[in-house]
């Protein structure tokens, strides 16, 4: 094919979530945790990304990988009721980094906190915030009364930035259960919850996921092409039954309410895959964002088209062990070729990683992705 009858990076994209098949597999990473943590660049969650990263933007240019992933660009506003005090607030453990967010309403206060893990390069939570059923009443007040607003000149910003280059991913962040298992409470605290609490989980779970509907109704009358939800799920920690139970009738809502707008929708699942992929290609789901398959996941490549149909978008491919030095270049290459070995079967199909390139990832190994893209990834 001649090179000035290529494709783009965002025709490829956007081609595939139109249901065409591009000319060749869209190739795109999310590099953010690498990119800083080679450079040596703070990944600080109290700061916001207003301006696009260029330095970022400009390494996916530079070398073709297609850019999708702005971590925390405040695309939007959070306020919240008028008697609900939030706050963050800096300060140092040892020689580390702290960040608390605290929550004040009528009905009491709640905190959280998370220290940073410069091995890692993640804030790991050392707090849960949440640990009585009084606490939960607290969290569903304080996140219930949310509402979103935006003139979108920040989002329009990183989507020129962007360009040919990707798209900008917009995400609509935790639903009401999500909060709980990753924010609030953590696995063990929201089991018990569950369990002992189950008419106050249920409806702090709906106030936040009402909340949520404010935010995806703003996102339907946005310039927003692509609309990511999801828990960071993984199937061992919420099973399809739970997600049924607990969080289905939202998704189901908000993907119709952004389907009727002409968005398109991915949910985030990095984790255990069996049983999610089915799940959520029934609730409407466009694409199924950050798909790990073994070593790691639980599935390879061609037992996720099978679960998941040939309508589903599967993003992924790559699972974040295969990325460093200590896996053999050989098993990488075996990863990429069996992922784009999908496009056989359906053209729903994007290579990246599953979920982010780790850091300490080796550099060839981007550039090995992007070539077999090109040279193997063809229709």
């Amino acid at each position: 094919m001649e090179s000035e009858t290529m494709m783009t990076l965002r025709q490829r994209i956007l081609s595939v979530y139109r249901g065409e098949t591009p000319d060749t597999v869209p190739f795109m990473l999310d590099l953010s945790h690498w990119f800083y943590h080679r450079h040596g660049l703070p990944w600080d969650l109290s700061i916001a990304y207003a301006e696009p990263e260029r330095d970022l933007i400009a390494y996916h240019r530079a070398h073709d990988i297609g850019c999708y992933m702005p971590n925390l660009a405040p695309f939007y506003e959070t306020s919240y009721g008028a008697d609900v005090h939030a706050e963050m607030l800096r300060s140092e453990e040892g020689d580390l980094p702290a960040l608390t967010w605290r929550l004040r309403t009528p009905l009491g206060s709640i905190e959280r906190t998370r220290v940073w893990e410069p091995q890692s390069y993640s804030w790991a939570i050392r707090d849960w915030g949440v640990r009585t059923e009084q606490d939960l009443r607290v969290l569903g007040h304080a996140l219930g009364s949310r509402t979103f607003s935006s003139d979108w000149s920040v989002y329009r910003a990183w989507d020129e930035a962007i360009g040919e280059s990707g798209i900008a991913y917009v995400g609509t962040g935790y639903s009401g259960l999500g909060n709980l298992l990753s924010l609030w409470m953590g696995v063990e605290g929201t089991t018990y919850a569950i369990a002992d609490w189950p008419d106050t989980v249920r409806e702090v779970v709906d106030q936040i996921n009402e909340s949520n509907l404010r935010l995806v109704d703003l996102l339907c009358v946005s310039p927003v092409e692509v609309v990511v939800m999801g828990d960071n799920f993984s199937a061992d920690l919420q099973p399809p039954s739970l997600v049924t139970t607990w969080s289905a009738d939202y998704y189901a809502e908000a993907i119709r309410r952004l389907h009727a707008a002409g968005k398109s929708v991915a949910v985030h699942i990095d984790g255990k895959l069996r049983g999610l992929l089915r799940l959520f290609a029934d609730l409407g789901a466009d694409c199924a964002d950050a798909v790990t398959p073994r070593p790691m996941g639980d599935l390879t490549p061609a037992e996720c088209r099978a679960e998941a149909g040939p309508g589903l978008i599967l993003s992924g491919g790559v699972s974040p062990d295969l990325w460093l030095p200590t896996a053999p270049l050989a098993a990488f290459r075996d990863a990429v070729r069996a992922w784009l070995d999908l496009r056989r079967e359906s053209p729903r199909l994007i290579a990246n990683a599953g979920d982010q390139v780790p850091p300490g990832a080796e550099e060839d190994r981007i550039f090995i992705m992007r070539d077999m893209v090109l040279s193997e990834g063809q229709y």
